[in-house]
């Protein structure tokens, strides 16, 4: 994993395969970014045309390469563009994008400075942890030599009066970084390797590791305890589902929170298939699971004052002789019963179990993350989640925190007319389906049904961002994204801070 440092020498004088700087698109063309004038010095105050000559124009994400100058002791300069240039400082994200790119493009070189426009402890921070997310790589069933190796060492360069601040916030962002390359690791796992049983295990591994309680119940436990969705869901498979508890408190703690992750360690679709062309990535649909996850451990490895549980629901949804059918009643945990008239809506069947296990606990927030619906997907795009909530402030709080973060999302409405076609169902309370149109609402409206009175719930529905298919952007790779970690993270921190919503 890539290794991120401080150092208060002068960008000269660092020992590095490569100095990272920053450029911008200006008004009359190419414009070097704070940060840049020791490099532009030993090229005699030349760089920006030596980069126009070569095709530099600033857009965001372009990067050229260099060879370095005489004065400089790294052997290579990297500019990576930021976009339009900002007088008034760049945006945290566009750093972290940058930053990224350049972890990336430096793939297979040992070390590398990023002399980027950061200056206050968020600044540094945000190039730290682009880097890091940018420097990922997953090469778990990689043969040797098959690729480059991640770059071995990030340098941030800060000015010695701050050297402590940006110290802590270099921390930060590899405890932050650190967790969310957890998550992407275990979205990118074969689902052959990864399973209800196995992921369990990490989880217990991680609690050992990091002094979390954590405890799971197994198919006989779920059984006794009643807990109808997750035995429905994962009746069809040879391997059965888990409920996982990972809890880290705090003895200053004043609130709080449970976390509650959808863990489908694959989505077949069960008896409801999924056709060609649907199911080759649905080893992500336990990213949720995997964001909770992650974010749990970043509490306690920040030692946020607020208590966090996080609740991974994991199943694995496959066809099979054994498999619930359309048409089959389930009994859920607490009670309610569920008609199931789409084996494919399974998600919304395990987080309600433990949406309502984690109930019992009295928290004074539940948030769940989960890659729930294709309609979200087809509302909201690739690149944003939706945030649903049955109190308004929390959900323009987790809007707000999640941009804050780095993260897109957007507030979506839980509208009381779409509830109706889910209470129709003449056999059991509710039905696992709904109106066709607003799809991802009728979803968060179902989970809504299993919220205790009093508790303020928030839905984080990430199908969109949380597998990226397309070509590397920014720190973005191609597969798990580590989607709604930061956003749980900010989220925990608030709350330490004594602000819930």
């Amino acid at each position: 994993m890539t290794a991120l440092s401080v150092s208060t020498s002068a960008a000269a004088s660092l020992r590095a395969d490569a100095l990272v700087i920053g450029v911008a698109k200006g008004p009359k063309g190419i414009v070097l970014a704070p940060g840049a004038e020791a490099v532009n010095e030993a090229f005699e105050g030349k760089l920006a045309e030596v980069l126009s000559t070569l095709g530099a124009t600033g857009a965001e994400g372009e990067t050229v390469k260099v060879p370095s100058a005489a004065g400089l002791k790294a052997a290579l300069v990297l500019a990576v563009g930021l976009g339009e240039a900002a007088e008034d400082g760049y945006e945290l994200e566009a750093l972290r994008r940058a930053a990224g790119v350049a972890a990336r493009t430096l793939a297979g070189s040992k070390k590398a400075a990023l002399v980027l426009p950061a200056e206050s402890a968020e600044e540094i921070e945000a190039v730290a942890l682009g880097g890091l997310l940018g420097s990922y790589a997953f090469g778990t069933y990689k043969g040797n030599g098959n690729g480059k190796e991640p770059v071995g060492e990030l340098v941030l360069l800060a000015a010695r009066k701050g050297s402590k601040d940006a110290k802590a916030a270099v921390e930060r962002a590899a405890v932050v970084g650190e967790e969310m390359n957890r998550a992407r690791d275990l979205v990118n796992t074969a689902p052959n390797d990864l399973n209800p049983k196995s992921f369990a295990a990490i989880a217990q591994a991680a609690g050992k590791e990091h002094g979390l309680k954590v405890e799971v119940l197994d198919e006989k436990a779920l059984v006794k305890g009643g807990f109808g969705g997750l035995l429905g869901v994962g009746n069809g498979s040879v391997n059965p589902p888990r409920l996982v508890k990972v809890a880290y408190t705090h003895p200053k703690a004043k609130a709080t929170l449970a976390f509650i992750g959808k863990g489908i360690t694959y989505d077949s679709g069960g008896i409801s298939l999924k056709p060609a062309g649907h199911n080759e990535t649905m080893k992500c649909d336990m990213a949720g699971a995997a964001a909770v996850f992650a974010a749990v451990v970043a509490a306690k490895r920040l030692g946020l004052a607020v208590n966090v549980t996080g609740w991974l629901a994991l199943a694995e949804n496959m066809p099979s002789g054994s498999a619930t059918r359309p048409g089959d009643v389930l009994k859920m945990y607490g009670g309610k019963t569920v008609e199931v008239l789409n084996t494919d809506a399974e998600g919304r069947l395990v987080l309600a179990d433990a949406i309502v296990r984690a109930g019992e606990e009295n928290p004074d927030v539940i948030v769940d993350v989960a890659t729930l619906t294709g309609a979200m997907v087809l509302a909201l795009g690739n690149r944003t989640f939706g945030v649903m909530a049955n109190n308004d402030d929390l959900r323009e709080t987790l809007h707000t925190l999640a941009g804050e973060a780095g993260e897109q999302s957007w507030p979506m409405p839980l509208p009381a007319e779409l509830r109706k076609g889910m209470t129709e169902s003449t056999i059991a309370d509710l039905a696992n389906m709904g109106d066709r149109m607003g799809g991802g609402l009728v979803a968060g409206l179902f989970l809504k049904e299993f919220v205790a009175e009093g508790i303020d719930w928030a839905h984080l529905d990430i199908a969109g961002p949380a597998f990226h298919e397309g070509a590397p952007f920014g720190y973005t790779p191609k597969g798990g994204t580590a989607s709604a970690v930061r956003t749980l993270v900010r989220f925990a921190e608030r709350t330490a801070a004594g602000d819930k919503a």
